[in-house]
Protein backbone atom coordinates (compact mmCIF):
# COMPACT_ATOMS: atom_id res chain seq x y z
CA UNK A 1 0.00 0.00 0.00
CA UNK A 2 2.51 2.39 0.71
CA UNK A 3 3.94 2.37 -2.92
CA UNK A 4 0.20 3.70 -3.79
CA UNK A 5 0.93 6.02 -1.64
CA UNK A 6 3.95 6.84 -2.58
CA UNK A 7 2.86 6.57 -6.72
CA UNK A 8 -0.30 9.23 -5.85
CA UNK A 9 1.99 11.75 -3.72
CA UNK A 10 4.68 11.31 -6.56
CA UNK A 11 2.50 12.30 -9.42
CA UNK A 12 0.61 15.21 -7.24
CA UNK A 13 3.99 16.84 -6.78
CA UNK A 14 4.94 16.39 -10.37
CA UNK A 15 1.61 18.14 -11.44
CA UNK A 16 2.47 21.08 -8.41
CA UNK A 17 -0.99 19.80 -7.00
CA UNK A 18 -2.22 21.62 -3.74
CA UNK A 19 -3.98 18.22 -3.04
CA UNK A 20 -4.82 16.64 0.06
CA UNK A 21 -4.74 13.05 0.37
CA UNK A 22 -7.04 11.09 2.01
CA UNK A 23 -5.21 8.17 3.26
CA UNK A 24 -8.52 6.19 4.15
CA UNK A 25 -9.20 6.64 0.47
CA UNK A 26 -5.81 5.84 -0.72
CA UNK A 27 -6.09 2.41 1.85
CA UNK A 28 -9.34 1.69 -0.57
CA UNK A 29 -7.68 2.54 -3.56
CA UNK A 30 -4.69 0.15 -2.56
CA UNK A 31 -6.89 -2.79 -1.91
CA UNK A 32 -7.79 -2.06 -5.65
CA UNK A 33 -5.83 -4.04 -8.21
CA UNK A 34 -3.54 -1.91 -11.18
CA UNK A 35 -5.12 -3.72 -13.40
CA UNK A 36 -8.95 -2.94 -11.95
CA UNK A 37 -7.27 0.78 -11.08
CA UNK A 38 -6.75 1.43 -14.58
CA UNK A 39 -10.30 0.69 -16.34
CA UNK A 40 -11.87 2.65 -13.37
CA UNK A 41 -9.66 6.08 -14.51
CA UNK A 42 -10.31 5.18 -17.88
CA UNK A 43 -14.27 4.74 -17.69
CA UNK A 44 -15.44 8.01 -16.42
CA UNK A 45 -18.18 10.49 -17.34
CA UNK A 46 -17.78 13.63 -18.78
CA UNK A 47 -20.85 15.80 -19.31
CA UNK A 48 -19.70 17.34 -22.58
CA UNK A 49 -17.09 14.26 -24.06
CA UNK A 50 -18.97 11.27 -22.73
CA UNK A 51 -16.73 8.40 -21.79
CA UNK A 52 -13.30 9.61 -20.95
CA UNK A 53 -10.31 9.08 -19.01
CA UNK A 54 -10.04 11.35 -15.85
CA UNK A 55 -6.73 12.97 -15.39
CA UNK A 56 -5.30 15.28 -12.45
CA UNK A 57 -7.37 13.36 -9.85
CA UNK A 58 -7.38 13.13 -5.95
CA UNK A 59 -8.58 10.42 -4.08
CA UNK A 60 -11.69 11.15 -1.21
CA UNK A 61 -12.93 8.49 1.45
CA UNK A 62 -16.89 7.89 0.91
CA UNK A 63 -18.80 5.35 3.22
CA UNK A 64 -19.56 3.69 0.83
CA UNK A 65 -16.25 3.39 -1.04
CA UNK A 66 -14.26 6.14 -2.64
CA UNK A 67 -14.53 9.00 -4.94
CA UNK A 68 -12.48 10.05 -7.72
CA UNK A 69 -13.02 14.09 -8.67
CA UNK A 70 -10.37 15.35 -11.33
CA UNK A 71 -10.13 16.67 -14.80
CA UNK A 72 -11.17 15.01 -18.11
CA UNK A 73 -8.29 14.48 -20.25
CA UNK A 74 -10.48 15.19 -23.41
CA UNK A 75 -11.78 18.49 -22.48
CA UNK A 76 -10.29 19.98 -19.10
CA UNK A 77 -13.92 20.00 -17.56
CA UNK A 78 -14.37 19.22 -13.98
CA UNK A 79 -15.64 15.01 -13.62
CA UNK A 80 -16.05 12.63 -10.86
CA UNK A 81 -16.36 8.99 -10.56
CA UNK A 82 -17.98 6.99 -7.47
CA UNK A 83 -16.30 3.89 -7.49
CA UNK A 84 -18.92 1.32 -4.85
CA UNK A 85 -17.02 -1.28 -2.78
CA UNK A 86 -20.17 -3.30 -3.89
CA UNK A 87 -20.02 -2.33 -7.47
CA UNK A 88 -16.14 -3.56 -7.42
CA UNK A 89 -17.35 -7.18 -5.96
CA UNK A 90 -19.87 -7.73 -8.54
CA UNK A 91 -18.44 -6.52 -11.28
CA UNK A 92 -14.71 -7.45 -10.78
CA UNK A 93 -15.16 -10.53 -7.84
CA UNK A 94 -11.41 -10.73 -7.55
CA UNK A 95 -10.54 -7.52 -7.10
CA UNK A 96 -9.01 -7.82 -3.98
Amino acid sequence: MTDVIKEIVDYHEAQKSTAVIDLEAAKKWAEISPDIRRKLINNVFCSKCGVTVIVDYVLHNDRFGIVLKGKCKKCGGDVASSIFRTTLMVAFPTYL
